[in-house]
């Protein structure tokens, strides 16, 4: 190996001088340096298609907040208390409107083929972020510990059974659902979406079908 070489093998090795060189590392390798917060966009960036990518970001900050104050008040305070009803309808609205924004956010980046120019994971985050999201709900649906989620429970649990996933998760069982809800399923959406904005901030947003990639 040249000195040329070896010299350029260090440079891109991780530093192991100290904590914050080695994260410093990582960052600049996972999202190159001025894409992170880039202050200029390509002209098509205007068009309100781009919009619903970050409305759903948006709704899912709103939904994760709600949810941690319900989740801090009890299984049951939100029906007992003015302040419970409040948080619970932003928290159900939140939700709402975070599905009816990432399916538009969904469809549109479908038709312009967003999978181009190398972002195949990108959509594939998106797609497996929607499908957690879909799961979330439905334990939100069955952890209301009212009626509905009586009645949407023992549909569910004739469903699953039909298809023989009733042995691994009880549509019936409060506890199993209230935790997939506010632990397990929260963090698997959390950490696809971080997965995919560092997909979008690494490659850029796609630029609609027949225009050139913008130039860095």
């Amino acid at each position: 190996m040249s000195a040329v070489e070896d010299t350029a093998a260090k440079v891109d090795s991780p530093p192991r001088t100290s904590w914050s060189a080695w994260v410093r590392y990582r960052i600049t390798h996972m999202v190159p340096e001025g894409q992170w917060l880039p202050d200029r966009q390509p002209s098509y960036m205007a068009s309100w298609i781009y919009v619903f990518g970050m409305a759903t970001l948006v709704s899912l900050f709103i939904v994760i907040g709600s949810g941690v104050v319900l989740a801090l008040g009890g299984s049951e305070w939100w029906h007992t208390s003015n302040v419970g009803h409040y948080v619970n309808s932003v928290h159900l609205w939140s939700v709402e409107i975070f599905f009816a924004v990432m399916a538009i956010h969904l469809w549109g980046k479908f038709w312009m083929a967003a999978w181009r120019g190398g972002r195949s994971l990108t959509w594939m985050t998106g797609m497996i972020a929607l499908l957690a999201a879909v799961g979330t709900g439905f334990t939100g649906y069955l952890s209301q510990t009212n009626f509905d989620s009586q009645w949407i429970g023992a549909q569910a649990k004739d469903g699953l059974n039909s298809v023989g996933l009733g042995a691994w998760f009880n549509a019936l069982n409060p506890a199993t659902a209230l935790t997939l809800h506010i632990v397990v399923l929260p963090l698997a959406v959390g950490a696809i979406v971080i997965m995919h904005v560092i997909l979008v901030r690494r490659h850029g947003v796609v630029p609609p079908i027949g225009a050139e990639e913008p130039t860095s």
